[in-house]
Protein backbone atom coordinates (compact mmCIF):
# COMPACT_ATOMS: atom_id res chain seq x y z
CA UNK A 1 0.00 0.00 0.00
CA UNK A 2 1.42 3.34 -0.98
CA UNK A 3 1.75 5.57 2.03
CA UNK A 4 4.06 8.00 3.71
CA UNK A 5 7.04 5.92 4.74
CA UNK A 6 9.10 6.72 7.81
CA UNK A 7 12.82 7.08 7.49
CA UNK A 8 14.85 4.33 9.07
CA UNK A 9 16.13 5.36 12.46
CA UNK A 10 18.64 3.54 14.59
CA UNK A 11 16.92 1.15 16.97
CA UNK A 12 13.49 2.66 16.28
CA UNK A 13 10.28 0.77 15.64
CA UNK A 14 8.60 1.34 12.29
CA UNK A 15 5.43 3.34 12.44
CA UNK A 16 2.43 3.11 10.17
CA UNK A 17 1.17 6.67 9.69
CA UNK A 18 -2.26 7.31 8.30
CA UNK A 19 -2.61 8.60 4.76
CA UNK A 20 -3.61 12.24 4.64
CA UNK A 21 -6.85 12.94 2.87
CA UNK A 22 -6.50 15.18 -0.15
CA UNK A 23 -8.43 18.42 -0.07
CA UNK A 24 -7.46 19.12 -3.66
CA UNK A 25 -9.78 16.59 -5.20
CA UNK A 26 -11.85 18.71 -7.52
CA UNK A 27 -15.21 17.39 -8.64
CA UNK A 28 -15.66 16.76 -12.28
CA UNK A 29 -18.82 17.64 -14.12
CA UNK A 30 -18.62 16.07 -17.56
CA UNK A 31 -21.42 16.94 -19.94
CA UNK A 32 -23.67 14.31 -21.41
CA UNK A 33 -21.89 12.86 -24.43
CA UNK A 34 -23.47 12.30 -27.84
CA UNK A 35 -23.52 8.52 -27.58
CA UNK A 36 -24.57 8.35 -23.94
CA UNK A 37 -22.74 8.83 -20.68
CA UNK A 38 -20.73 6.21 -18.84
CA UNK A 39 -21.72 7.00 -15.27
CA UNK A 40 -21.48 5.34 -11.91
CA UNK A 41 -17.73 4.61 -11.88
CA UNK A 42 -16.98 6.66 -8.78
CA UNK A 43 -20.22 5.43 -7.25
CA UNK A 44 -19.07 1.84 -7.66
CA UNK A 45 -15.80 2.60 -5.92
CA UNK A 46 -17.55 4.39 -3.06
CA UNK A 47 -20.00 1.52 -2.73
CA UNK A 48 -17.12 -0.92 -2.30
CA UNK A 49 -15.58 1.40 0.27
CA UNK A 50 -18.79 1.39 2.30
CA UNK A 51 -19.63 -2.29 2.04
CA UNK A 52 -16.40 -4.11 1.20
CA UNK A 53 -14.16 -5.86 3.71
CA UNK A 54 -11.09 -3.88 4.68
CA UNK A 55 -9.11 -7.06 4.31
CA UNK A 56 -10.02 -7.23 0.62
CA UNK A 57 -9.59 -3.57 -0.28
CA UNK A 58 -8.38 -0.96 2.18
CA UNK A 59 -9.04 2.77 2.06
CA UNK A 60 -5.99 3.88 0.00
CA UNK A 61 -6.75 1.27 -2.67
CA UNK A 62 -10.29 2.60 -3.00
CA UNK A 63 -8.98 6.18 -3.19
CA UNK A 64 -6.79 5.18 -6.14
CA UNK A 65 -9.78 3.64 -7.89
CA UNK A 66 -11.93 6.72 -7.29
CA UNK A 67 -9.21 8.85 -8.87
CA UNK A 68 -9.05 6.49 -11.85
CA UNK A 69 -12.85 6.62 -12.21
CA UNK A 70 -12.77 10.44 -12.21
CA UNK A 71 -10.04 10.37 -14.86
CA UNK A 72 -12.11 7.97 -16.98
CA UNK A 73 -15.14 10.26 -16.75
CA UNK A 74 -13.06 13.20 -17.93
CA UNK A 75 -11.64 11.13 -20.79
CA UNK A 76 -15.11 9.87 -21.68
CA UNK A 77 -16.33 13.43 -22.23
CA UNK A 78 -13.38 14.21 -24.49
CA UNK A 79 -13.86 11.02 -26.49
CA UNK A 80 -17.62 11.58 -26.76
CA UNK A 81 -17.04 14.96 -28.40
CA UNK A 82 -14.20 13.85 -30.65
CA UNK A 83 -14.79 14.38 -34.36
CA UNK A 84 -15.31 10.70 -35.38
CA UNK A 85 -17.84 10.10 -32.57
CA UNK A 86 -19.72 13.34 -33.26
CA UNK A 87 -19.91 12.58 -37.00
CA UNK A 88 -21.14 9.05 -36.29
CA UNK A 89 -23.71 10.33 -33.81
CA UNK A 90 -25.04 13.00 -36.18
CA UNK A 91 -25.28 10.56 -39.11
CA UNK A 92 -27.00 7.99 -36.87
CA UNK A 93 -29.68 10.44 -35.74
CA UNK A 94 -30.17 11.90 -39.23
CA UNK A 95 -30.68 8.35 -40.52
CA UNK A 96 -33.49 7.93 -37.97
CA UNK A 97 -35.00 11.23 -39.15
CA UNK A 98 -34.79 10.21 -42.81
CA UNK A 99 -36.36 6.79 -42.21
CA UNK A 100 -39.15 8.30 -40.11
CA UNK A 101 -39.87 10.95 -42.76
CA UNK A 102 -39.98 8.32 -45.53
CA UNK A 103 -42.33 6.06 -43.59
CA UNK A 104 -44.60 8.96 -42.59
CA UNK A 105 -44.85 9.99 -46.25
CA UNK A 106 -45.50 6.43 -47.42
CA UNK A 107 -48.17 5.71 -44.79
CA UNK A 108 -50.53 8.61 -45.40
CA UNK A 109 -53.36 6.18 -46.09
CA UNK A 110 -52.97 4.30 -42.81
CA UNK A 111 -55.43 5.04 -39.97
CA UNK A 112 -54.02 3.78 -36.65
CA UNK A 113 -56.30 3.74 -33.61
CA UNK A 114 -53.59 5.46 -31.52
CA UNK A 115 -51.56 8.59 -32.46
CA UNK A 116 -48.44 6.82 -33.77
CA UNK A 117 -47.80 9.65 -36.23
CA UNK A 118 -47.62 12.13 -33.36
CA UNK A 119 -45.23 9.84 -31.50
CA UNK A 120 -42.94 9.43 -34.52
CA UNK A 121 -42.98 13.20 -35.12
CA UNK A 122 -41.93 13.73 -31.49
CA UNK A 123 -39.18 11.15 -31.91
CA UNK A 124 -37.88 13.01 -34.96
CA UNK A 125 -37.94 16.26 -32.99
CA UNK A 126 -35.81 14.65 -30.26
CA UNK A 127 -33.22 13.51 -32.82
CA UNK A 128 -33.00 16.96 -34.41
CA UNK A 129 -32.67 18.70 -31.04
CA UNK A 130 -29.96 16.25 -30.03
CA UNK A 131 -28.05 16.88 -33.26
CA UNK A 132 -28.31 20.63 -32.65
CA UNK A 133 -26.98 20.35 -29.08
CA UNK A 134 -24.11 18.07 -30.10
CA UNK A 135 -23.12 20.30 -33.01
CA UNK A 136 -23.14 23.48 -30.90
CA UNK A 137 -21.10 21.84 -28.13
CA UNK A 138 -18.60 20.38 -30.60
CA UNK A 139 -18.07 23.74 -32.31
CA UNK A 140 -17.63 25.43 -28.93
CA UNK A 141 -14.98 22.92 -27.93
CA UNK A 142 -13.14 23.36 -31.24
CA UNK A 143 -13.21 27.13 -30.84
CA UNK A 144 -11.93 26.93 -27.26
CA UNK A 145 -9.14 24.61 -28.39
CA UNK A 146 -7.95 27.17 -30.96
CA UNK A 147 -8.24 30.24 -28.77
CA UNK A 148 -9.38 31.42 -25.38
CA UNK A 149 -13.13 30.98 -24.93
CA UNK A 150 -15.34 33.97 -25.51
CA UNK A 151 -17.03 35.75 -22.65
CA UNK A 152 -20.43 34.17 -23.36
CA UNK A 153 -19.00 30.64 -23.61
CA UNK A 154 -20.23 29.61 -20.19
CA UNK A 155 -23.69 31.01 -20.94
CA UNK A 156 -23.94 29.05 -24.19
CA UNK A 157 -22.68 25.92 -22.47
CA UNK A 158 -25.35 26.33 -19.80
CA UNK A 159 -28.09 26.63 -22.43
CA UNK A 160 -26.85 23.56 -24.31
CA UNK A 161 -26.67 21.51 -21.12
CA UNK A 162 -30.20 22.50 -20.13
CA UNK A 163 -31.51 21.71 -23.60
CA UNK A 164 -29.79 18.32 -23.64
CA UNK A 165 -31.06 17.49 -20.15
CA UNK A 166 -34.59 18.51 -21.08
CA UNK A 167 -34.36 16.48 -24.28
CA UNK A 168 -33.19 13.43 -22.35
CA UNK A 169 -36.06 13.71 -19.88
CA UNK A 170 -38.55 14.28 -22.69
CA UNK A 171 -37.25 11.24 -24.59
CA UNK A 172 -37.74 9.05 -21.51
CA UNK A 173 -41.35 10.21 -21.06
CA UNK A 174 -41.96 9.99 -24.81
CA UNK A 175 -40.68 6.40 -24.89
CA UNK A 176 -43.15 5.43 -22.15
CA UNK A 177 -46.00 7.05 -24.07
CA UNK A 178 -44.98 5.28 -27.28
CA UNK A 179 -44.78 1.94 -25.50
CA UNK A 180 -48.22 2.54 -23.98
CA UNK A 181 -49.79 3.46 -27.33
CA UNK A 182 -48.28 0.47 -29.12
CA UNK A 183 -49.42 -1.85 -26.33
CA UNK A 184 -52.91 -0.31 -26.22
CA UNK A 185 -53.32 -0.63 -29.98
CA UNK A 186 -52.52 -4.33 -29.85
CA UNK A 187 -52.39 -6.57 -32.89
CA UNK A 188 -54.95 -4.40 -34.69
CA UNK A 189 -52.20 -1.89 -35.43
CA UNK A 190 -50.28 -4.44 -37.50
CA UNK A 191 -53.32 -4.64 -39.81
CA UNK A 192 -54.56 -1.04 -39.76
CA UNK A 193 -51.15 0.73 -39.86
CA UNK A 194 -48.39 -1.84 -40.45
CA UNK A 195 -45.68 0.63 -41.50
CA UNK A 196 -46.24 3.01 -38.58
CA UNK A 197 -46.56 0.09 -36.18
CA UNK A 198 -43.34 -1.68 -37.12
CA UNK A 199 -41.33 1.54 -37.32
CA UNK A 200 -42.48 2.41 -33.80
CA UNK A 201 -41.51 -1.08 -32.64
CA UNK A 202 -38.05 -0.69 -34.19
CA UNK A 203 -37.46 2.72 -32.61
CA UNK A 204 -38.60 1.49 -29.19
CA UNK A 205 -36.36 -1.58 -29.48
CA UNK A 206 -33.33 0.50 -30.51
CA UNK A 207 -33.76 2.72 -27.47
CA UNK A 208 -33.97 -0.27 -25.12
CA UNK A 209 -30.92 -1.89 -26.69
CA UNK A 210 -28.91 1.31 -26.43
CA UNK A 211 -29.79 1.89 -22.76
CA UNK A 212 -28.97 -1.72 -21.86
CA UNK A 213 -25.68 -1.48 -23.75
CA UNK A 214 -24.65 1.74 -21.95
CA UNK A 215 -25.57 0.37 -18.53
CA UNK A 216 -23.75 -2.91 -19.19
CA UNK A 217 -20.67 -1.06 -20.46
CA UNK A 218 -20.64 1.20 -17.40
CA UNK A 219 -20.90 -1.86 -15.13
CA UNK A 220 -18.05 -3.64 -16.93
CA UNK A 221 -15.82 -0.56 -16.70
CA UNK A 222 -16.74 -0.06 -13.04
CA UNK A 223 -15.86 -3.67 -12.21
CA UNK A 224 -12.63 -3.40 -14.19
CA UNK A 225 -11.64 -0.22 -12.33
CA UNK A 226 -12.26 -1.87 -8.98
CA UNK A 227 -10.82 -5.32 -9.72
CA UNK A 228 -8.37 -4.91 -12.60
CA UNK A 229 -7.11 -1.32 -12.55
CA UNK A 230 -3.73 -2.15 -14.20
CA UNK A 231 -5.62 -3.35 -17.30
CA UNK A 232 -7.51 -0.04 -17.52
CA UNK A 233 -4.28 1.93 -17.08
CA UNK A 234 -2.57 -0.15 -19.79
CA UNK A 235 -5.43 0.56 -22.22
CA UNK A 236 -5.38 4.29 -21.45
CA UNK A 237 -1.60 4.29 -21.82
CA UNK A 238 -1.92 2.69 -25.27
CA UNK A 239 -4.54 5.13 -26.61
CA UNK A 240 -3.49 8.38 -24.90
CA UNK A 241 -1.25 10.95 -26.54
CA UNK A 242 1.59 12.48 -24.53
CA UNK A 243 -0.11 15.78 -23.69
CA UNK A 244 -1.52 15.94 -20.19
CA UNK A 245 0.70 13.32 -18.56
CA UNK A 246 4.28 13.54 -17.38
CA UNK A 247 7.20 13.19 -19.76
CA UNK A 248 9.73 10.40 -19.62
CA UNK A 249 12.25 12.85 -18.16
CA UNK A 250 9.86 13.88 -15.38
CA UNK A 251 9.25 10.25 -14.45
CA UNK A 252 12.93 9.33 -14.52
CA UNK A 253 13.69 12.21 -12.15
CA UNK A 254 11.58 10.53 -9.47
CA UNK A 255 13.28 8.43 -6.82
CA UNK A 256 13.61 4.75 -7.59
CA UNK A 257 13.91 2.07 -4.91
CA UNK A 258 14.59 -1.63 -4.52
CA UNK A 259 12.42 -3.51 -2.08
CA UNK A 260 13.94 -6.09 0.26
CA UNK A 261 12.00 -8.30 2.63
CA UNK A 262 13.22 -8.58 6.20
CA UNK A 263 13.60 -11.98 7.85
CA UNK A 264 13.59 -12.67 11.56
CA UNK A 265 17.38 -12.39 11.73
CA UNK A 266 17.32 -8.93 10.08
CA UNK A 267 14.69 -7.77 12.55
CA UNK A 268 16.77 -8.95 15.50
CA UNK A 269 19.87 -7.19 14.17
CA UNK A 270 17.92 -3.95 13.64
CA UNK A 271 16.18 -4.25 16.98
CA UNK A 272 12.72 -4.20 15.49
CA UNK A 273 9.89 -6.02 17.24
CA UNK A 274 6.84 -4.71 15.35
CA UNK A 275 5.57 -6.39 12.15
CA UNK A 276 7.64 -5.17 9.22
CA UNK A 277 6.93 -5.71 5.54
CA UNK A 278 10.40 -4.87 4.30
CA UNK A 279 12.86 -2.12 3.46
CA UNK A 280 12.98 0.24 0.48
CA UNK A 281 16.55 1.12 -0.56
CA UNK A 282 17.01 4.05 -2.93
CA UNK A 283 18.99 3.26 -6.06
CA UNK A 284 22.12 5.26 -6.89
CA UNK A 285 22.63 6.93 -3.52
CA UNK A 286 25.70 6.74 -1.31
CA UNK A 287 25.18 6.17 1.57
CA UNK A 288 21.97 4.33 0.69
CA UNK A 289 18.70 5.92 1.80
CA UNK A 290 16.34 3.39 3.31
CA UNK A 291 12.66 3.43 4.25
CA UNK A 292 11.17 0.83 6.54
CA UNK A 293 7.67 -0.26 5.49
CA UNK A 294 5.13 -1.78 7.80
CA UNK A 295 3.37 -4.96 6.75
CA UNK A 296 0.29 -2.97 5.68
CA UNK A 297 2.29 -0.49 3.63
CA UNK A 298 4.28 -3.10 1.70
CA UNK A 299 1.87 -3.41 -1.20
CA UNK A 300 0.99 -1.45 -4.33
CA UNK A 301 -2.35 0.35 -4.20
CA UNK A 302 -2.76 0.12 -7.97
CA UNK A 303 -2.40 -3.62 -8.58
CA UNK A 304 -3.12 -4.65 -4.95
CA UNK A 305 -0.09 -6.98 -5.00
CA UNK A 306 2.36 -7.12 -2.08
CA UNK A 307 5.90 -6.02 -2.79
CA UNK A 308 8.12 -8.98 -3.55
CA UNK A 309 11.80 -9.23 -2.75
CA UNK A 310 13.79 -7.30 -5.37
CA UNK A 311 10.76 -5.39 -6.72
CA UNK A 312 11.46 -1.97 -8.25
CA UNK A 313 9.45 0.82 -6.64
CA UNK A 314 8.91 4.46 -7.47
CA UNK A 315 8.41 7.08 -4.75
CA UNK A 316 6.69 10.36 -5.61
CA UNK A 317 7.55 13.70 -3.97
CA UNK A 318 4.46 13.25 -1.77
CA UNK A 319 6.14 10.09 -0.32
CA UNK A 320 3.59 7.68 -1.81
CA UNK A 321 5.18 4.66 -3.45
CA UNK A 322 4.06 2.12 -6.03
CA UNK A 323 5.45 -0.50 -8.40
CA UNK A 324 7.46 1.19 -11.15
CA UNK A 325 5.52 -0.66 -13.85
CA UNK A 326 2.20 0.51 -12.37
CA UNK A 327 2.89 4.15 -11.56
CA UNK A 328 4.99 4.92 -14.67
CA UNK A 329 2.08 4.13 -17.01
CA UNK A 330 -0.30 6.10 -14.81
CA UNK A 331 1.97 9.16 -14.81
CA UNK A 332 2.19 9.04 -18.61
CA UNK A 333 -1.58 9.63 -18.80
CA UNK A 334 -2.00 11.70 -15.62
CA UNK A 335 0.84 13.60 -13.98
CA UNK A 336 -0.72 13.50 -10.51
CA UNK A 337 -0.39 11.03 -7.67
CA UNK A 338 -3.40 8.66 -7.77
CA UNK A 339 -3.71 8.92 -3.98
CA UNK A 340 -3.29 12.60 -3.08
CA UNK A 341 -3.32 14.16 -6.59
CA UNK A 342 0.05 15.84 -6.09
CA UNK A 343 1.25 17.11 -9.49
CA UNK A 344 4.82 15.96 -10.15
CA UNK A 345 5.25 18.22 -13.21
CA UNK A 346 4.41 21.38 -11.27
CA UNK A 347 6.69 20.16 -8.49
CA UNK A 348 9.59 19.79 -10.94
CA UNK A 349 8.93 23.25 -12.40
CA UNK A 350 8.96 24.73 -8.91
CA UNK A 351 12.34 23.16 -8.19
CA UNK A 352 13.78 24.51 -11.45
CA UNK A 353 12.59 28.05 -10.65
CA UNK A 354 14.16 27.86 -7.21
Amino acid sequence: MASTSPRRSAGGDPSSPLLPSSPASSPTSPGSGPLGRLSGLRGAARFIRRTGSRRLMREPSVAVRETAAEHLEERQTDWAYSKPVVVLDVLWNLAFVAVAAAVLAASLGERPAVPLRVWLAGYVLQCLLHVLCVTVEYRRRCRDADQEGAGDGDFKLSIVKHLESANTMFSFIWWIMGFYWVSAGGQALSHDAPQLYWLSIVFLAFDVFFVVFCVALACVIGIAVCCCLPCIIAILYAVTDQQEGASEEDINNLSKFKFRTMGDHDKLVAGIAAPVGGVMTECGTNPPVEHILSAEDAECCICLCPYEDGAELRELPCNHHFHCSCIDKWLHINATCPLCKFNIVKSNLGREEV
